[in-house]
Protein backbone atom coordinates (compact mmCIF):
# COMPACT_ATOMS: atom_id res chain seq x y z
CA UNK A 1 0.00 0.00 0.00
CA UNK A 2 2.69 2.53 0.15
CA UNK A 3 3.61 2.33 -3.50
CA UNK A 4 -0.20 3.68 -4.11
CA UNK A 5 0.43 6.39 -1.16
CA UNK A 6 3.57 7.28 -3.09
CA UNK A 7 2.25 7.55 -6.42
CA UNK A 8 -0.97 9.53 -5.14
CA UNK A 9 1.43 11.95 -3.39
CA UNK A 10 3.13 11.95 -6.76
CA UNK A 11 0.00 12.50 -8.73
CA UNK A 12 -0.81 15.80 -6.26
CA UNK A 13 2.35 17.19 -6.58
CA UNK A 14 2.58 16.24 -10.43
CA UNK A 15 -0.88 18.23 -10.59
CA UNK A 16 -0.19 21.22 -8.43
CA UNK A 17 3.35 21.88 -10.68
CA UNK A 18 0.15 21.92 -13.69
CA UNK A 19 -1.30 25.05 -12.19
CA UNK A 20 1.49 26.65 -10.36
CA UNK A 21 3.07 26.62 -14.43
CA UNK A 22 -0.29 27.92 -15.96
CA UNK A 23 -0.87 24.64 -17.62
CA UNK A 24 -3.85 24.38 -16.03
CA UNK A 25 -6.32 26.36 -14.42
CA UNK A 26 -9.77 25.95 -12.38
CA UNK A 27 -11.93 24.69 -15.45
CA UNK A 28 -10.01 21.80 -15.19
CA UNK A 29 -11.12 20.72 -11.69
CA UNK A 30 -14.86 21.74 -12.54
CA UNK A 31 -14.36 18.99 -15.41
CA UNK A 32 -12.54 16.32 -13.34
CA UNK A 33 -15.73 17.05 -10.30
CA UNK A 34 -17.84 16.16 -13.43
CA UNK A 35 -16.52 12.79 -13.39
CA UNK A 36 -17.79 10.22 -10.88
CA UNK A 37 -18.57 6.31 -10.85
CA UNK A 38 -21.21 6.15 -13.79
CA UNK A 39 -18.63 7.62 -16.07
CA UNK A 40 -14.94 6.69 -14.79
CA UNK A 41 -13.30 7.91 -17.88
CA UNK A 42 -15.08 10.85 -18.14
CA UNK A 43 -12.24 13.72 -18.20
CA UNK A 44 -9.51 11.11 -20.30
CA UNK A 45 -12.34 11.19 -22.99
CA UNK A 46 -12.82 15.17 -23.28
CA UNK A 47 -9.59 15.78 -23.25
CA UNK A 48 -9.02 13.35 -25.60
CA UNK A 49 -11.05 14.73 -28.48
CA UNK A 50 -9.93 18.26 -27.50
CA UNK A 51 -6.47 16.40 -28.62
CA UNK A 52 -8.48 15.44 -31.61
CA UNK A 53 -10.29 18.42 -32.40
CA UNK A 54 -6.91 20.69 -31.48
CA UNK A 55 -4.45 19.00 -33.79
CA UNK A 56 -7.11 19.19 -36.85
CA UNK A 57 -7.59 22.85 -36.10
CA UNK A 58 -3.33 23.26 -36.07
CA UNK A 59 -3.44 21.47 -39.43
CA UNK A 60 -6.44 23.94 -40.50
CA UNK A 61 -4.44 26.56 -39.67
CA UNK A 62 -0.97 25.83 -40.89
CA UNK A 63 -2.68 24.97 -44.57
CA UNK A 64 -4.60 28.39 -44.37
CA UNK A 65 -1.26 30.67 -43.08
CA UNK A 66 0.24 28.78 -46.61
CA UNK A 67 -2.42 29.98 -48.70
CA UNK A 68 -1.51 32.90 -51.23
CA UNK A 69 -4.49 34.34 -50.45
CA UNK A 70 -4.55 34.72 -47.09
CA UNK A 71 -8.50 34.08 -45.64
CA UNK A 72 -8.16 35.91 -42.18
CA UNK A 73 -11.94 35.28 -40.78
CA UNK A 74 -11.43 31.60 -41.73
CA UNK A 75 -7.94 31.36 -39.72
CA UNK A 76 -9.77 33.91 -36.90
CA UNK A 77 -12.41 31.28 -36.77
CA UNK A 78 -10.58 28.39 -36.45
CA UNK A 79 -8.15 30.40 -33.80
CA UNK A 80 -11.56 30.91 -32.37
CA UNK A 81 -12.36 27.59 -31.76
CA UNK A 82 -9.47 26.29 -30.68
CA UNK A 83 -9.45 29.16 -27.77
CA UNK A 84 -12.98 27.82 -26.63
CA UNK A 85 -11.83 24.44 -26.83
CA UNK A 86 -8.55 24.63 -24.83
CA UNK A 87 -10.69 27.33 -22.21
CA UNK A 88 -12.98 24.41 -21.81
CA UNK A 89 -10.46 22.02 -20.35
CA UNK A 90 -8.58 24.47 -18.69
CA UNK A 91 -5.68 24.84 -21.06
CA UNK A 92 -5.35 27.86 -19.97
CA UNK A 93 -1.60 28.45 -22.05
CA UNK A 94 -2.86 27.38 -25.17
CA UNK A 95 -5.93 29.46 -24.36
CA UNK A 96 -3.93 32.43 -23.56
CA UNK A 97 -1.91 32.33 -26.70
CA UNK A 98 -4.67 32.13 -28.76
CA UNK A 99 -6.25 35.29 -27.64
CA UNK A 100 -3.06 36.93 -28.95
CA UNK A 101 -3.14 34.99 -32.03
CA UNK A 102 -6.89 36.19 -33.01
CA UNK A 103 -5.36 39.62 -32.51
CA UNK A 104 -2.73 39.44 -35.34
CA UNK A 105 -5.82 38.18 -37.54
CA UNK A 106 -7.68 41.55 -37.03
CA UNK A 107 -4.66 43.29 -37.92
CA UNK A 108 -4.04 41.16 -40.64
CA UNK A 109 -0.49 40.74 -39.74
CA UNK A 110 0.70 37.60 -41.04
CA UNK A 111 4.03 37.42 -39.62
CA UNK A 112 2.60 37.27 -35.95
CA UNK A 113 -0.09 35.00 -37.24
CA UNK A 114 2.86 32.73 -38.18
CA UNK A 115 4.65 33.33 -34.73
CA UNK A 116 1.26 32.85 -33.19
CA UNK A 117 0.70 29.54 -34.77
CA UNK A 118 4.32 28.30 -33.66
CA UNK A 119 3.81 29.06 -30.11
CA UNK A 120 0.00 27.55 -30.24
CA UNK A 121 1.52 24.39 -31.38
CA UNK A 122 4.31 24.20 -28.96
CA UNK A 123 1.99 25.40 -25.37
CA UNK A 124 -0.35 22.29 -27.37
CA UNK A 125 2.38 20.17 -27.22
CA UNK A 126 3.27 20.70 -24.13
CA UNK A 127 0.06 20.47 -22.63
CA UNK A 128 -0.63 17.03 -24.46
CA UNK A 129 2.70 15.35 -23.00
CA UNK A 130 1.83 16.75 -19.22
CA UNK A 131 -1.97 15.54 -19.21
CA UNK A 132 -0.82 12.40 -20.74
CA UNK A 133 1.40 11.72 -17.84
CA UNK A 134 -1.08 12.93 -15.76
CA UNK A 135 -3.36 10.23 -16.78
CA UNK A 136 -0.42 7.77 -16.72
CA UNK A 137 -0.12 8.11 -13.44
CA UNK A 138 -3.88 7.90 -12.78
CA UNK A 139 -3.73 4.25 -14.41
CA UNK A 140 -1.01 3.52 -12.14
CA UNK A 141 -2.55 4.43 -9.04
CA UNK A 142 -6.14 2.70 -9.84
CA UNK A 143 -4.24 -0.53 -11.26
CA UNK A 144 -2.07 -0.82 -7.57
CA UNK A 145 -5.97 -1.07 -6.14
CA UNK A 146 -5.44 3.15 -5.20
CA UNK A 147 -8.27 5.60 -5.53
CA UNK A 148 -8.67 9.17 -6.94
CA UNK A 149 -10.25 11.83 -5.19
CA UNK A 150 -10.12 15.40 -7.52
CA UNK A 151 -9.87 18.37 -7.24
CA UNK A 152 -6.15 17.51 -5.46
Amino acid sequence: MDSVVQLQRQLVDYSAQLFNEGFLDDQFNQLQQLQDESNPDFVVEVVTLFFEDSERLLDELAKALEQQSVDYRKIDAHVHQLKGSSSSIGAQRVQKVCIGFRNFCEERNIEGCQKCLQQVKHEYSLVKTKLETLFKLEQKILAAGGTIHWPM
